[in-house]
């Protein structure tokens, strides 16, 4: 099996980050264990009464929960790794990750006014390609879109032909 280039993350990367991850995990298979979480039987007597069927689906979707923990223990720095160390699935990993370093919904709140003002505040420079123009207003298009707010198609079209 070949090792997928992973970014690593840190304390200014999330946004970035999570969407490698995403794509990462889903092309593995491992993306839904994140969504739903691997859920353990109560007991070996509860996963002894399971049918062979139930049992092997299980076996799967533990292979796949423990494989998606193990990219992202691979992607994360040290200090992010204490964060996580203790969990035992990828979902509850994930959660302590993003809740850590994506931030309370006020912070996010804030993050958006600033990049509201900064998208509205945007302007090519004279030294500038129309390619740099539109990849800035297209970095901050996304950063916002990651801390839940679309402008949508025409708004950055229009904001790109104005200036």
């Amino acid at each position: 099996m070949i090792q997928p280039q992973i970014l690593r993350l840190t304390k200014t990367n999330y946004g970035n980050w999570s969407i490698q991850m995403k794509a990462l995990l889903g092309s593995q298979d491992c993306w839904d264990m994140v969504i739903k979480e691997y859920v353990k039987p109560e007991n070996a007597a509860a996963e002894a009464a399971l049918t062979n069927e139930e049992k092997r689906a299980l076996r799967d979707a533990r292979k796949r929960d423990q494989r998606a923990l193990y990219y992202i223990f691979q992607a994360v720095d040290e200090s992010n790794f204490e964060k996580i160390a203790e969990t035992t699935t990828v979902k509850q990993a994930w959660e302590t990750l993003q809740k850590s370093l994506q931030g309370v919904e006020k912070a996010k709140k804030v993050r958006l006014q600033s990049l509201r003002a900064e998208f509205e505040m945007l302007k090519m420079k004279t030294t500038e390609s129309i390619d740099d123009y539109v990849s800035r207003v297209k970095a901050v298009e996304n950063e916002m879109k990651r801390n839940g707010e679309a402008l949508g198609v025409v708004r950055v079209m229009e904001k790109i032909l104005h200036h």
